[in-house]
Formats: C-alpha cells, structure tokens, sequence
C-alpha cells in the first residue's frame, strides 16, 4: 500500500495529526503491515488535502506551535473503499533476523546461539501479548488477522526450535577463516 492510503486506513478510526497518523503506523496492529516514514506521510497528507481526500484544521496548543490534525472525507473513504478492493500485490518480507541467518555459517557457534535464542524470547514475548487481548468486540477481519499473526509467531518458534541445531552445526563447520572470533 502505498502512503496515502495507509493515512486514509488510520483517519478511518477518528482525527489525527501527522505524528499520529505515523505513531498509528509504527505500534501493533498496523506496525506489523507496513513501513512509512514522516518523509512519506506528510507529503501523502498534502497530496490527499489536495484531493479532497481529507481536511487539515489548525489546532492551536500551549507553548507549542500549531498542529495540523487531519479528518477523513467521504470521497477519501470512498478512495480507501477502491484502494482496498484492488488485489493485494504479493507480500516482501524484510528481515535483519533472516539476514544474520542466512549467513549463519559466517559466525562464531555461540553467537549464533544468541541471535536464535533471542529471536525465540522475542516471539514467545509477543505472542504472551497477543493471547492476552480480548476480541470480542474487534471485527471478523481483525480477529483473523490476530490469529493469523499467533499462528506465525507460533510456527516460527517451533521451526527455530526444532532447526536451531542444524544452523548451529552449519557455524561450527564454516571454514575458520571465514568465522568472526
């Protein structure tokens, strides 16, 4: 998706000011989807201000500068509505994790050991989190999102579990001059 729509997606759940809309962004659930950056969003809230696809009011505060917050209008939501009836294009998975795993053979067998376990702590950590919300009242699509999320989360614990080995063996074996000591 692109930035202009991830700003419509988030104005759909009420105002919001530029830092907002990139806070609604960064933080679960729309975190986990997507990456933009204040150089995307506020370029793509005034594209949509010139649209017609959302409205800017001037907010005034306390010692503090004039804050733009932005509503969503009827044509933007009718723009939303289009965008999301489009077919998704194929997900990119980025990952720093996988990156370091794919040149496991390159270090040393106990640093390995870290980044996997640590990897392991992370995930059992967010999927503590999530077994802890209460969908009861979120719509069917965000509850399946949800458990689609538990289900890797889960899925990759117990890869990294039962394959953790087999990429420690892959470090222990790598030419010595190629591992980092």
């Amino acid at each position: 998706m692109d930035a202009k729509t991830l700003c419509l997606a988030v104005l759909t759940k009420g105002d919001a000011s530029g830092y907002e809309i990139k806070k609604a962004l960064e933080e679960p659930p729309l975190g986990h989807f997507q990456d933009t950056g204040f150089g995307s969003i506020y370029p793509a809230l005034t594209k949509l201000t010139e649209e017609g696809l959302v409205e800017g009011t001037a907010m005034a505060q306390e010692k503090r500068p004039d804050k733009k917050v932005y509503s969503i209008t009827e044509t933007g939501r009718q723009t939303l509505l289009e965008a999301l009836m489009e077919p998704p294009a194929p997900d990119r998975y980025r990952s720093d994790f996988l990156f370091v795993l794919f040149l496991g053979h390159l270090l040393p067998v106990a640093r390995l050991s870290e980044v996997i376990d640590g990897r392991i702590a992370y995930y059992e950590e967010q999927i503590a989190r999530m077994e802890e919300c209460c969908l009861d009242d979120r719509p069917a699509g965000q509850r399946l999102v949800h458990g689609f999320g538990l289900a890797m989360y889960r899925a990759a614990v117990q890869y990294l579990l039962e394959n953790r080995a087999m990429l420690r063996s892959g470090a222990a074996n790598a030419p010595p001059a190629l591992v980092a000591e």
